[in-house]
């Protein structure tokens, strides 16, 4: 089913005990203030000026600390099967999102995208 998606953001993981140091770090490093999110208390984050792109800083609880990319689409279902295709595999489902695992091994993220916000001029469609 065609359908639209795109790299949108990249998340740095942190344990608690760095957690507040990291978002001073990162607002520093990029000049945005990241603001809690009110429903999701674990994230600060915000979008980067004058680019399409977010950078959001995740409290772990426990775990090292790494980076993790998250790719948005209008369709989750068909975005997780095309990347299943690729290579990748299901985690497990989040509320509404998809943690999934490249061919390496590596964590990423697939989450739905708000009704109507990708299109051809800020994202891939695919067929």
């Amino acid at each position: 089913m065609p359908h639209h998606s795109r790299l949108y953001k990249v998340v740095i993981d942190v344990p608690d005990d760095v957690h507040d140091r990291e978002v001073e770090f990162w607002q520093g490093a990029t000049g945005e203030t990241l603001k809690v999110f009110d429903r999701y208390r674990e994230y600060h984050g915000a979008h980067l000026h004058g680019q399409e792109f977010a950078l959001l800083v995740q409290r772990l609880g426990e775990g090292v600390p790494r980076v993790h990319l998250d790719i948005h689409t209008d369709d989750l279902e068909a975005e997780v099967a095309r990347l299943e295709r690729l290579g990748a595999e299901r985690v497990r489902k989040v509320e509404h999102w998809w943690i999934m695992r490249d061919p390496a091994g590596l964590p990423f993220c697939v989450l739905p995208d708000s009704g109507g916000t990708l299109d051809e001029h800020n994202s891939q469609r695919w067929d």
